[in-house]
């Protein structure tokens, strides 16, 4: 394509604030239908170097200042940090410029409620980063569940890599992931169960800090929740600070049904097998894991050595194909928000001390009303 013809986009970032994300700014130099045209950073060493790595672009020190000079089709806002999502986001959709996301969303359901209602007014679409969704091993295990292999679906399992972010930290970053997940499987939660805790005591207010990475306010070492799912199912979500087992990570989906289960990890080829087994336990049964490629059920991995990048690309056609076609990404500002709303139950059904349902009737942060 001509460069008059290629897609215009831009990068946000913040060097120092959450950065670049994983691969988020340099994902459209593999497109070749698309032509990276700025990137913007307060930091001004970071903010040389980005524009170098993406091709010696145009620099900016304002993101408002690049949006509205450059007028891209589309713009990656690639900073982890939360502090910065909402103000960059409404920016970026105020002009009508569709987002490729990192995740997490939001810092609270107010921004994501207010989020989605400027993207609805203005026609704007936003993929998120949830890298699984794009994995082409995740829709063969969506057929496996679809096709009866593991029989009705009676419960999802999830923790989250339980390091030193444990608890509240590791549920905000990476336990969207699972929920995201789970919310692709079963359907949107209808209820939500849980209790938090913080040195042995329940979470009060007085554990509430300023979390990490502008999340917000913050508590919790230890988190244990459960769901019920529209299919009926049952999600189980947990993470326990610096409880991570020293050869591996438990951090992924199990999915239990009536006559098997299968396990998976996260990421564009995760590691996923499948457990023909009413019993879910081998030891007792002498069933054998079977291993569960893009290609089917114990064949070959074709793609092996893909990763992030590739989920990244397809992301970001999927975005572009949604803008066009005036419809959702795979991972839209929807599922954002409802994983958001799964995070926010959690602390709300603790400040209850009892249930909660679904949609949530409290927006803020439940754990500034303890």
């Amino acid at each position: 394509m001509t460069a008059e013809k290629r897609i215009r986009v831009a990068v946000i970032g913040h060097t120092g604030r959450g950065d670049y994300g994983h691969g988020l700014d340099t994902v459209w130099l593999d497109l070749p239908e698309c032509q990276v045209v700025a990137v913007a950073d307060a930091d001004e060493p970071g903010r040389t170097e980005a524009a170098r790595r993406l091709g010696n672009v145009t620099a900016y020190a304002s993101y408002e200042q690049m949006l509205d000079k450059e007028q891209p089709f589309a713009v990656t806002i690639a900073t982890r940090w939360l502090d910065q999502h909402h103000a960059m986001i409404t920016a970026a959709a105020a002009r009508g410029i569709h987002i490729y996301l990192e995740k997490p969303f939001c810092r609270t359901l107010q921004e994501a409620d207010d989020i989605v209602r400027l993207c609805e007014e203005k026609k704007v679409k936003i993929a998120i980063a949830y890298q699984t969704r794009y994995s082409p091993t995740l829709r063969v295990l969506r057929a496996i569940v679809e096709d009866g292999t593991i029989g009705d679906v009676l419960e999802l399992r999830g923790r989250g890599k339980e390091d030193r972010r444990g608890g509240g930290e590791d549920l905000f970053v990476l336990g969207g992931h699972l929920f995201n997940l789970m919310h692709h499987f079963s359907g949107e939660p209808r209820w939500c169960f849980a209790e938090t805790m913080q040195s042995g005591e329940r979470v009060q207010r007085k554990h509430v800090t300023e979390g990490a990475e502008g999340l917000g306010p913050l508590a919790a070492d230890s988190v244990d929740a459960m769901f019920g799912m529209h299919d009926g199912a049952t999600g189980f979500f947990a993470s326990h600070r610096n409880t991570k087992a020293p050869e591996g990570s438990r951090f992924g989906l199990q999915i239990l049904g009536t006559r098997g289960m299968i396990s998976f990890g996260t990421g564009y080829l995760p590691e996923a097998y499948l457990l023909s087994d009413p019993q879910w336990s081998p030891g007792r049964s002498g069933a054998k894991w079977q291993k569960v490629s893009s290609q089917g059920i114990d064949r070959p991995e074709p793609l092996a050595g893909q990763g992030s990048h590739h989920a990244n690309v397809a992301a970001c056609r999927d975005l572009l194909s949604a803008a066009t076609d005036d419809r959702q990404p795979e991972a839209s500002m929807y599922d954002a928000r409802l994983v958001h709303e799964m995070i926010a139950a959690i602390f709300e059904s603790h400040r209850l001390q009892g249930p909660t349902t679904f949609p949530l009737k409290t927006r803020a942060n439940p754990l500034t009303l303890l």
